[in-house]
């Protein structure tokens, strides 16, 4: 299964030993853990995707050499050994949960359009908050997949855009 940087980030965090063999994408700014096939069905959580076989998907996860660790675009965050493998589904889950929570705070209620395609997404990523001097602002969504074509300081939650609208003040 895999997980955004951030968000796996915490997640390890909440692991700590608890989580076995990691693989790190930077090409694509994601976390890869190995779990027991079938443990992730029921598995429900923004941005995270369950890697299984489905009748009209392929899923291809390149596997980094066990010893490359550093220097790649691609490597073992936490590396593979024969004690350190799979890591328990439910524990992942948890952590995860909580990461989710932490790093991306509440879940938009219901489905959004996303800005950029205009197509509803049942995970909505706030990407822009805009707000006006005198009625009240609006936030715009994007898909996770069009969500990492905005600039970061315009995402949630590290603050918000503040667009004003109408006469500009002039400073004395």
């Amino acid at each position: 299964m895999s997980a955004p940087t951030a968000v796996g980030d915490r997640a390890l965090q909440t692991l700590g030993e608890a989580s076995a063999a990691v693989i790190q994408d930077d090409t694509y700014g994601k976390l890869y853990w190995l779990i027991e096939k079938d443990t992730a069905r029921s598995w429900c959580l923004r941005q995270v995707r369950v890697l299984t076989a489905l009748i009209d998907e392929t899923i291809l996860l390149g596997v980094p050499p066990a010893d490359w660790v550093r220097g790649h675009h691609t490597y073992w965050r936490l590396p593979l050994a024969h004690d350190r493998y799979m890591t328990d589904a439910w524990r992942l889950h948890d952590a995860l949960a909580q990461a989710i929570s932490d790093v991306l705070g509440p879940a938009p209620s219901g489905r959004q359009l996303c800005y950029r395609c205009q197509l509803p997404t049942d995970e909505p990523i706030p990407v822009v908050m805009e707000h006006s001097g005198s009625v009240g602002g609006a936030t715009i969504y994007a898909c996770p997949k069009h969500a990492a074509g905005y600039p970061q300081q315009l995402r949630p939650p590290g603050g918000h855009t503040v667009v004003f609208r109408g006469k500009e003040q002039e400073q004395a």
